[in-house]
């Protein structure tokens, strides 16, 4: 019987995304249910400005959000340090699609996500994406092949359906239609999930 499926965007370059994944993870520790990770780039120029344009308000937006994300951070563990510039990130989210296909994307997706947010990866460098999946035992020619090729239009593809459905933003959790934005409405996902009689796994 096919599971029922929760479809996930996220983006590489986001910090809420980013210390959301654990909890997506445990999504399918706590329920019988399967995850589609799907790549959502963000265009942060489009409703925070360009750097040398943003107002204080804007600034006082981002400045809040970098504080926020890192408390839920520091709850995790994880190491989340503000990014030194403006990054488009396509080519980790087009890599992604790329990992989903060779079979590698857990370690990937983590591996992108744990350097990013050290400042130990650039995700507009194609040489160091390209080294990143090498690193994880991925073919990093066909890696470039398919970024600077098909990748590109398989990234469109992806992000006009999510917007069709309604995604503006990340990380984004897609069940029977109704979307819930950000890690803190999981719960309210978890609450349709049993309203839609999806099996609970007994917790240890």
């Amino acid at each position: 019987m096919t599971k029922p499926v929760i479809r996930v965007y996220t983006d590489y370059k986001s910090p809420y995304a980013f210390v959301a994944v654990a909890p997506t993870y445990a999504l399918e520790d706590r329920f019988d249910v399967a995850l589609e990770w799907r790549p959502y780039t963000l265009r942060i120029e489009e409703y925070l400005g360009a750097v040398e344009t943003r107002t204080e308000h804007s600034w006082r937006r981002v400045r809040y959000s970098y504080m926020d994300a890192r408390r839920y951070a520091n709850k995790q563990g994880l190491t989340l340090k503000g990014p030194t510039r403006v990054y488009n990130g396509y080519y980790a989210n087009a890599g992604m699609l790329f990992a989903q296909r060779e079979g590698f994307f857990r370690a990937y997706n983590d591996t992108v996500f744990e350097r990013f947010w050290k400042r130990d990866l650039d995700l507009d460098v194609l040489a160091e994406m390209s080294a990143l999946v090498a690193d994880l035992g991925g073919d990093a020619r066909a890696y470039e092949a398919y970024v600077e090729g098909p990748g590109r239009a398989e990234m469109d593809a992806v992000i006009a359906e999510a917007e069709a459905l309604g995604v503006f933003g990340v990380p984004m959790f897609v069940f029977d239609g109704e979307l819930f934005w950000g890690g803190d409405r999981i719960d309210l996902l978890c609450e349709l999930l049993r309203e839609h009689g999806v099996a609970e796994r007994a917790r240890a």
